[in-house]
């Protein structure tokens, strides 16, 4: 059996070869096939005054068909002249430049030559790279020059640009180097909040694609509105409801207190108006495209909410939802006696849910996903692997790990890291 060789090393050119010749090569032009092929076959071809080469560097990117491809190449130690002696590298250059109006003639696209010499390993930028993600409708000028300036502004360059999405919300995602997490989204709160532009940030690697659990916060979440201000409006409380409703959500009230006394004024409703309620529950937008995307890419998906169990419960069975948690209200003589029976799942109670269900399918809690929009859900999205607050209260917005203000629930996609491609060849 062959033996398998030791991991290289790292490459490190020889003091002779340190300065040797390199190039730039930059493609423009509208894109057809074979334009990359021409390019990289004219240069194994060589000759003509340009010595055998190796790629040292290449990225490509099509924009509404115009190509733009930029390679770096440098001269093979190997073909250098006897004793390190230097390159004359008018002459490579020069070469280079005959070589690309070839490609140029060939393929209609402008190809220019410039000087890239190669210094050998170069050093690695202080912080680990971070994915900047700008969604909006649309995503303005603004905000990208905004974003730009603010990363630099920390000390951070952006390596590479590309889009995710064009609808329902457009998405660029910005990969950036040289700058930590937590100055990236304190200099970039500010630009999100002056554009209207949401603007996500996570580590690159692959623990951004390795998610496979979400679960989701039901009322003003899921679906619009809130479940029991629907109740208490039919049992001409909704004022009363609505108030303690905010103040629970705003975190100004314990959650627990508030619903006890909410779901008192409950009191006495036929159980049949839990069937009106849940039969007029209207999903978000993007819900259904959201959850049957993550299905399909095999997430285990689920509702935890601080509501109520005869609404979650056939919610949660007609999506084919892997589990739900919520409160039960008592129910006796076929009315609402305005308790609760069993756990009460408030904020602690959220994050304990999200726990048990990783856990009963052997998935990291760094490995899930919380999304979620009131203060009884902070505790559960800073237990996730990612906490996303979904047009959240200003107290959540602050908190959570990144932060929403789009109308459509899929937009949480491009969060993750998935491009509209790739939810529409999943659906």
């Amino acid at each position: 059996m062959t033996p398998v060789p030791p991991d290289p090393a790292p490459r490190v050119l020889p003091q002779a070869a340190a300065q040797r010749p390199g190039a730039l090569l930059t493609v423009t032009g509208a894109d057809r096939p074979g334009v990359t092929a021409r390019l990289f076959g004219a240069l194994a071809r060589g000759g003509d005054g340009v010595p055998p080469v190796e790629v040292v560097d290449v990225e490509q990117v099509v924009v509404h068909g115009r190509l733009v491809l930029g390679v770096v190449v440098g001269v093979v130690v190997g073909a250098l002249p006897a004793a390190g002696g230097p390159v004359d590298e008018a002459a490579f250059l020069a070469g280079l430049g005959r070589l690309a109006d070839d490609v140029a003639r060939a393929t209609g696209v402008r190809v220019e030559v410039e000087s890239a010499p190669d210094r050998g390993v170069q050093g690695v930028p202080a912080g680990r790279p971070h994915h900047v993600i700008l969604l909006g409708r649309p995503v303005p000028p603004s905000a990208v020059a905004g974003a730009a300036t603010a990363i630099a502004g920390v000390g951070g360059n952006i390596d590479a640009i590309r889009r995710l999405s064009d609808w329902p919300v457009t998405s660029l995602e910005l990969t950036v180097s040289g700058a930590g997490a937590t100055e990236l989204r304190t200099a970039l709160a500010a630009v999100a909040a002056s554009t209207g532009a949401d603007i996500a940030v996570e580590q690159v690697g692959l623990a951004r694609r390795s998610k496979r659990l979400i679960v989701l916060d039901v009322d003003s979440t899921l679906v619009r509105g809130e479940v029991i201000d629907e109740l208490a409006a039919r049992a001409g409380r909704a004022a009363e409801v609505a108030r303690i409703t905010a103040a629970a959500m705003n975190g100004e009230l314990d959650f627990a207190e508030s619903l006890r006394a909410r779901v008192a004024t409950l009191a006495g409703l036929p159980v049949e108006v839990l069937d009106e309620v849940r039969e007029h529950l209207e999903l978000t937008p993007g819900a259904r495209t959201l959850i049957r995307t993550l299905q399909r890419l095999g997430f285990r998906c689920g509702i935890v909410s601080g509501g109520f169990s005869q609404i979650t419960d056939p919610l949660a069975a007609s999506l084919g939802l892997d589990f739900a948690a919520a409160n039960t209200l008592e129910v006796s003589d076929g009315r609402l006696t305005g308790g609760l029976v069993g756990e009460i799942v408030d904020r602690p109670g959220k994050a304990r849910a999200l726990a048990r269900f990783a856990a009963a399918h052997g998935i990291p809690l760094e490995q899930t996903v919380a999304v979620g929009d009131g203060a009884n859900d902070l505790d559960m999205l800073n237990a996730a692997g990612l906490g996303i607050a979904f047009n959240a209260k200003p107290v959540v917005r602050e908190q959570a790990h990144t932060a929403l203000n789009q109308p459509y629930l899929d937009a949480v996609l491009q969060v993750l890291g998935f491009t509209r491609d790739e939810v529409l060849d999943a659906l």
